[in-house]
């Protein structure tokens, strides 16, 4: 994994010397785009995601709104938009429909009459170039999905958007390395557009998974579809403020995405349309899963042949230990100082605080979740992460 990330280091370095000189020459594009907003209870947020969509600087499109069993007016309030807005059109689902987003996607896709579909949580934020920069890619061929890059608008809320904030940062940093090497970039639900033809060719959002974006990623590089990510093309949404939602959410995306590789491990290792350099990304991409367990077993097993009396190589894992967290680190920086323009100490502080909370969150998740799989049986919570918390005070100006 070490080995990888130096690799696409240097391919960004490469890519972003080639495009100095060589300036790419964006072909202008405008393809119908049907934009798909799924609604579960935000009628505390829903009229000013629309109102803010709404000033894009691009006219061919439709917003289609839908309603998922909401127990709050956002029916009433969607009816609203509808009445109001020409570009806005409704879908009102009933109580006993299928629950999740993958349903309520696949539900508005038939109504949808867009070459491409857009999606957007009901707390999305966006500029209003958001749609010219994020089709900058759209003419390649072999390209079935683009996804925009997401920051947290709250960031500065409390310690817990903070770090949010800055995990996004650290996202974005991987999935540029991983579009440079033109590997598995991954679709992260909101502000990810797929094209009518890659959804037809893979069947749709899958009903059967709880992250349906990671679930999609995985079968669209399976088929053999590129995926690109746009770092100028930015959506801003909501971080959680609390704990336990924390928990929650991030409960949700780890299962969903351990349990995709479980699902695809077959068609990852020996799919005939997929290129070599995605099928090496997704095997080095679990790393990430698996690190946590072996790190702590590690610590685990040689401490207690230490306390035993026993040969043991605790200092050498140590060491092994501390380098991965420097190699973190390092990472961490990076990222601050090239997509959040952080200044040298600041970036080494916010390094020190997002590896604790790292360490504090995804360490102990994973690692539950991984017994989850192997010892109880499956179930289907999506843990809806709650819109309209954040502090409006605090967020970035778009």
């Amino acid at each position: 994994m070490s080995l990888y990330m130096i690799y696409m280091y240097i391919a960004v370095k490469h890519q972003r010397r080639k495009l100095r000189k060589n300036p790419p020459v964006y072909k202008e594009v405008n393809p119908f785009i049907s934009i798909l907003i799924p609604c579960h209870n935000e009628a505390v947020v829903i009229k000013e995601t629309v109102e803010n969509i709404l000033k894009l600087d691009y006219q061919n499109y439709e917003i289609i709104l839908i309603d998922d069993r909401s127990e709050d007016n956002t029916k009433e309030t969607l009816l609203e938009l509808e009445k109001n807005h020409k570009k806005v059109k409704t879908l009102i689902r009933n109580k006993n429909d299928y629950p999740g987003k993958s349903a309520v996607l696949n539900d508005a896709v038939k109504i949808a009459q867009g070459e491409a579909f857009l999606v957007f949580d009901a707390d999305a934020r966006i500029k209003p170039d958001f749609l010219r920069l994020l089709l900058t890619k759209y003419e390649d061929e072999d390209v079935g999905a683009i996804q925009a890059r997401k920051v947290i608008i709250n960031g500065t809320q409390n310690f817990l958007t903070t770090c949010q904030y800055n995990e996004y940062v650290m996202d974005t940093h991987l999935q540029v390395g991983r579009d440079a090497v033109k590997g598995a970039v991954e679709l992260r639900g909101n502000g990810e557009l797929i094209k009518k033809a890659a959804l037809e060719d893979i069947g749709g959002w899958n009903n059967e998974t709880i992250t349906d974006d990671l679930d999609m990623s995985t079968r669209l590089h399976i088929k053999g579809w590129d995926i690109r990510f746009i770092k100028d093309a930015i959506v801003y949404e909501e971080g959680v403020i609390t704990f336990s939602a924390l928990v929650r959410q991030r409960r949700r995306w780890v299962e969903g995405s351990i349990r995709r590789y479980l699902e695809y491990i077959w068609d990852v290792l020996f799919a005939k349309e997929m290129s070599l350099r995605v099928g090496f990304d997704l095997i080095a991409y679990i790393s990430e899963f698996l690190l946590p367990l072996w790190l702590i077993a590690e610590i685990i097993i040689q401490a207690f042949h230490f306390v035993k009396g026993h040969e043991n190589y605790i200092l050498s894992s140590i060491i092994l230990i501390i380098c991965v967290g420097v190699f973190f680190a390092s990472g961490l920086i990076y990222s601050f100082r090239k997509y959040s323009n952080y200044g040298f100490l600041k970036s080494i502080w916010f390094a020190i605080t997002t590896s604790a909370y790292f360490i504090t969150i995804w360490f102990p998740i994973v690692i539950f979740i991984i017994f989850k799989i192997i010892f109880t049986k499956r179930t289907m919570d999506w843990g809806k992460t709650q819109h309209g918390v954040a502090d409006n005070t605090c967020g970035e100006l778009i």
